[in-house]
């Protein structure tokens, strides 16, 4: 019944050349919508975040992408209740204090969150009182930038971050535990490749 009614919500307000944003207050974040995919070569700092809820906890994802092509990623848990929308803000406002720390002065925001880029371009408004202290904490920020673009991409290009946000929030942290930050090899052959055998005369 559900999916029947936003299809038929989605069949009666077609997108044509008079459309007007919906200032309609959406409770899932899963709503359909199509924009188009930044080019590699946009001139700017790129920030892509995410958040994952699961049995096994909460955690947070976020990655500084610079103009050359440099990643920054952070993750980290939760140990505090979150939802989904609110784990969402935690990412992007863990992103957008990365990107302060840096001196980033014009930043390109990205994420497969409808609804917190929406209310951050103040297409939609921020109802939900647990919402509304995260909204207010990401303008706040948003004023440290000489510029600031929120956009919405679909999931599976926002895979990287979901990535980074769903290990966080299933690894176990006891509280004496360090693990440094992981590193990604990428190998471009068999590992039995890379074995020599060293024949007793010293030459391989």
């Amino acid at each position: 019944m559900k999916a029947q009614a936003l299809a038929d919500h989605l069949a009666e307000n077609l997108v044509d050349d008079e459309y007007i944003p919906l200032s309609t207050y959406f409770t899932d974040e899963e709503v359909n919508s199509i924009e188009e995919v930044v080019p590699d070569d946009h001139p700017v700092w790129k920030m892509y975040f995410d958040g994952a809820v699961n049995i096994k906890g909460v955690g947070i994802g976020a990655i500084l992408i610079s103009p050359i092509g440099h990643h920054y990623p952070a993750k980290a848990r939760l140990r505090f209740f979150c939802t989904n929308n609110t784990a969402e803000y935690e990412a992007c406002i863990m992103g957008l204090k990365m990107a302060i720390d840096l001196d980033v002065r014009e930043l390109l925001v990205m994420g497969d969150s409808n609804l917190l880029i929406r209310q951050a371009q103040g297409e939609w408004e921020t109802r939900d009182i647990k919402l509304i202290p995260y909204r207010q904490c990401v303008r706040d920020l948003s004023k440290r930038f000489k510029s600031i673009e929120f956009r919405y991409i679909p999931q599976f290009h926002n895979e990287l971050v979901d990535a980074l946000a769903t290990l966080a929030s299933m690894l176990p942290y006891p509280g004496n535990t360090h693990i440094d930050p992981i590193e990604i090899q990428v190998r471009n052959q068999h590992d039995y490749c890379n074995t020599i055998d060293t024949e007793p005369d010293g030459e391989p």
